[in-house]
């Protein structure tokens, strides 16, 4: 089965793919039918049942919670994933960022949010221009500051653009939001003023909650939030204003949105690939766990005297949050550099030989993904797809 090209292009690359389409494949770590030994490596790789048993597991969640889940693409920045999840969840996906958005929107996906600010009139026009051209589809952002709002509508109404638009609430963490109801109240009456903007609700994510290791703490910690958002709604609808939509959460905390009464919409997004440092959290019954579907696929490339050397390093996983866990038995990681992890063996480890193919378990997810151009998915070891990254560098 050949590779489906015509999604291949990244944005930034020339509206032309003609090209690329013709380029040698050789430098495509795998092709469909290829069993997993023959993957080039390293390489990203995406187990689909593992992948598939996860969406499955937050859409039941969902269903008992009567939350919609609006999963986050940022985890991994590809179109034909976020197809997968709309299809699953019958909602939209969630960017950081604008390049993150038009990869979405160019990958068919109908429904985009960005869930942080967008500021300066360049990126405003583009913006507008980007829900302008692929409407009707819908394209929402957040603001927390009442010059950007109104400099916003002005925006919208020139380039004759609807936009959808949240009001961010801080929660604590005091990096991006409104501080107070009040705050809130102000921002909403300048959105709903406008015509060509639609006024949704409140974006709220509380980034402190994610990874603090037990369960209690994640829970006290999101009710928190809760109450803060929950003031700030209730000063819109005192004010007689609409607050439709209040969303959030992520993978970390949003069994405790789910049931604070508050949040009707959650955004997890590393749920559907996990990762090390999401393992680390304590695991809360009351709601799924979630299988490792993300790897990076290395080979040994030199063995020793206690050690074996693999050809993928920090060019090929994030270690922010600590170095990748080695799926062979025994063996843990001693050090990375830019292109190799070294492994050491303890009691009980399996033998180890040059070719050997290993599984890595990232760090984390988000940050590795955007090291790679390609998801290989395999199913049974064997490629059924070769994705490309497609928001892969959207930084802006």
């Amino acid at each position: 089965m050949p590779l489906d090209w015509s999604r291949s292009r990244r944005p930034g690359a020339p509206l032309d793919a003609g090209a690329r389409r013709a380029a040698p494949m050789d430098w495509i770590p795998a092709q469909p039918g290829d069993p997993i030994r023959e993957i080039d490596t390293p390489a990203l790789v995406l187990d689909l049942d593992k992948f598939e048993e996860n969406l499955k597991r937050m859409a039941d969640f969902a269903t008992r919670a009567r939350v919609r889940v609006r999963p986050h693409a940022k985890t991994h920045k590809c179109a034909e994933i976020a197809r997968r999840q709309v299809a699953a969840f019958g909602n939209g996906v969630c960017c950081e960022k604008l390049g993150e958005a038009e990869a979405m929107l160019e990958g068919d996906i109908t429904d985009v949010l960005i869930t942080n600010q967008v500021v300066g009139e360049r990126k405003l026009r583009r913006l507008a221009r980007l829900a302008r051209a692929y409407a009707p589809a819908r394209l929402g952002v957040c603001v927390d500051n009442v010059d950007v709002a109104r400099q916003l509508a002005t925006v919208c109404e020139a380039e004759e653009a609807r936009v959808e638009v949240y009001v961010d609430v801080d929660l604590g963490q005091n990096r991006t939001g409104v501080e107070s109801p009040e705050e809130a109240v102000d921002l909403a009456r300048i959105l709903v003023a406008s015509p060509f903007l639609s006024f949704m609700g409140l974006h709220a994510f509380s980034s402190l909650a994610q990874h603090r290791r037990g369960v209690p703490e994640r829970r006290e910690s999101v009710d928190r939030a809760a109450m803060r958002v929950s003031l700030a709604r209730d000063a819109l609808l005192s004010a007689n204003l609409p607050c439709d939509v209040v969303c959030g959460g992520g993978t970390g905390s949003f069994l405790y949105e789910a049931a604070s009464g508050v949040f009707n919409e959650i955004h997890p997004g590393s749920f559907a690939l996990m990762d090390v440092n999401y393992a680390r959290n304590e695991h809360d019954p009351a709601g799924p766990s979630f299988e490792f579907a993300m790897f990076v696929l290395s080979c040994v490339m030199s063995v020793g005297e206690e050690r074996a050397t693999l050809d993928a390093g920090l060019k090929a996983f994030s270690t922010d949050c600590g170095p990748p866990r080695p799926t062979f038995a025994g063996w843990r990681v001693r050090g990375v550099s830019d292109e190799h992890t070294v492994m050491m063996p303890a009691e009980g480890s399996v033998p180890v030989k040059l070719g050997d193919k290993a599984l890595l378990i990232p760090g984390r997810c988000d940050l590795t993904v955007n090291l790679h151009d390609w998801i290989v998915a395999i199913r049974n070891n064997v490629v059924e797809a070769v994705w490309p990254v497609d928001a892969r560098g959207a930084l802006y």
